[in-house]
Order: structure tokens, then sequence, then C-alpha cells
């Protein structure tokens, strides 16, 4: 496999050990045989090695599906064959790439999060996961779960984020010209505001049936308020890093201030996500080890009712980001 370069020059330097790991769950996740996967180097060009004889069913739709896939090759001694694999994807990748603003994600992290998160669920497989991200931001994780062909829903406690994307959904999805319906709305509980609601309905070019999109704007500590008996497939997030986006909790005793790590936080609002998932459902988030780590996540999780998976490639995504970051993965089910 030859992968897809990446904006992020640091992320690239990564990218073959997380891709071979993002593989490593995917193709694990049905409990069949998982084959060896290597980076190595062909002309003194990168790829990503799987030792199998033959591209099969299992191993093409799991390669489809990956972050950091440009093109796939079989090997025949010196000779490399290109391999023509479709993506699941719904809508162009542009959905997610076109909006440029300081602290977003890097897109095809997040596609690798999506992907381990969702390869994770103990439930029957389908075509389509209810996914909730309840830090959603401007919606790089909701956009991803779209272009995957999910339903996708949202919180965000910046309000103006949340108007951000919508302005940009509307622009996008009618210069696109697809049929579909955006509406912002008031949302109040007992004759007080709680902030705004965009509901999101659209058709993909590439199918006949309707994606729908839920984003509230709240505390993502209230999320269960805020979507009541709702319950989700997935929750996926990018915890808060503690160098641009604190966490705001009184964790330290004073209420309003920033908090530099993410554990205040994710201490009070694992119990309230892990409401939400429907039984066999899965949490993945991102977060930086330097404010957390993983045995004090895992703790945090376990005490909210979730089992952390936590062997093979699920310990293999840890990477740096900048001198104040070192990211990770973690993933956990409810059984």
């Amino acid at each position: 496999m030859l992968l897809a370069p990446s904006s992020n020059r640091v992320y690239s330097g990564a990218a073959d050990t997380l891709v071979a790991a993002e593989l490593g769950v995917l193709l694990g996740a049905g409990g069949g045989p998982v084959p060896e996967i290597r980076p190595t180097t062909i002309a003194g060009v990168p790829y990503l090695s799987v030792d199998q004889s033959e591209l099969d069913d299992r191993l093409g739709e799991a390669i489809a599906r990956l972050s950091g896939l440009f093109a796939v090759f079989t090997r025949d001694q010196q000779l490399l064959i290109p391999v023509q694999v479709t993506p699941p994807d719904l809508f162009p990748d542009d959905l997610v790439t076109i909006p440029k603003y300081p602290g977003k994600t890097n897109e095809q992290f997040t596609r690798l999060l999506v992907n381990v998160t969702l390869a994770s669920i103990r439930r029957e497989p389908q075509d389509s996961w209810s996914l909730l991200d309840p830090m959603c931001g401007r919606g790089t994780t909701l956009s991803t779960g779209l272009i995957l062909g999910h339903e996708v829903s949202g919180v965000e406690m910046d309000l103006k984020a949340i108007e951000a994307y919508s302005a940009y959904l509307k622009t996008y999805l009618r210069r696109k010209r697809l049929k579909h319906t955006a509406d912002m709305t008031p949302v109040k509980r007992e004759g007080k505001s709680l902030g705004r609601r965009l509901d999101v309905e659209v058709t993909p070019p590439t199918a006949d049936r309707t994606l729908k999109l839920t984003a509230f704007s709240g505390d993502t500590r209230q999320s269960a308020a805020l979507y009541g008996k709702r319950r989700f497939d997935a929750v996926i997030t990018d915890a808060p890093y503690g160098v641009v986006h604190g966490s705001h909790t009184d964790v330290r005793g004073v209420s309003g201030k920033r908090d530099r790590s993410a554990a205040g936080l994710l201490r009070e609002a694992l119990p309230v996500w892990s409401g939400q998932l429907k039984r066999g459902g899965a949490l993945g988030l991102s977060w930086n080890t330097y404010g957390l780590s993983r045995e004090d996540l895992s703790q945090l999780a376990v005490e909210a009712g979730l089992t952390p998976l936590t062997d093979g490639p699920y310990l293999e995504f840890g990477h740096r980001v900048d001198a104040s970051i070192h990211r990770d993965v973690f993933v956990a089910v409810k059984d």
C-alpha cells in the first residue's frame, strides 16, 4: 500500500505505524487471523506491506476504509501490479478537508479514530452506525461520519463553533447541489434557553438514502439531558489537549478556571457518555498522554462501566504532535 501524503509533516512521519495499527484493528474485528503488517521500502519509496497470498474480500474491504490509503498493489517478485479498491465513502473528502482553522484535528487522524472505534463495536455488523461526538468542535468527526455513511450527532460548548459549522454545511451542500435540509433552532426547556440545535438531512450523491446530523450547543456533561433516551452505537471524540484548548471544570476547586489536564472533565463526562452507549457499543477518544496516563484513563473508564481494550494494535497509536502533545488513542466497550 502506498500511503497518501499528509499536510502535517510530523503526522506523515508516524503515518505508516499508525495505519498499520489501524489495519490490524480492522482485520481483527471479526476474530479472523491478522497477517503481518509492516512498513517496507521499495526503490526508496515507503510502502505498507501485508504478508498475505491474495487480496481477498476481507482484506480488500479493510484496506479500502483506511485513513491514509493512496494506492494498492500486489507484488509479483519485482513487479508491483495495481489493484483497484472501492472506498465506502458517500461524499468527496473535500467535505472534511475544505475547512481550515486553528486547532483543527488532522483529517486523516480523525478518520483513523472513527475507523478503529467503529471496528471495535461488539454488535452485528451493519452498514450504518449511530455516532456521537460529545465535544464536536467545528464538526470534523461529524463530517467524517457522514462521508462513511453513518448517522452523526454532536455536542459543543462553543456556540460560535456550531454556528460556523452550520454555515459551512449549508454552503457546501448548496454548492454541491445535494438534496438537503439544514436548520438551526433554539432549544428551550421549562421556559429556559439551553442553546441551539442544528438539524441536517442530506441525500449523498452516490446513495438513495437520507443521512441525519444533529448537533447541540451545550456542556458535554449535559449530553444525556440534551439527547434524552437516545442511545448510540459509538461515542467518538478528541479530548482537550490542555495547550490551546483546556477543559473548564472545577476539579481543582476554582470554578470556571481552565484545567490543563483532561482528567477532571473526563472523570465527570465518561459516566455520561457510557450511559449514552448501547450495549456492545464502543467509546473511542484521543488524548494527550502528558496530562493523563493510559492507566489512569483506563481506571476512569472502568469506573464508568466500560471495558478498555488494551492489547495488540490498540497500544500502537501513540505519536508525537508537538513538544507539548503526545497523542494516543483509547478504546473501550460497553459489555
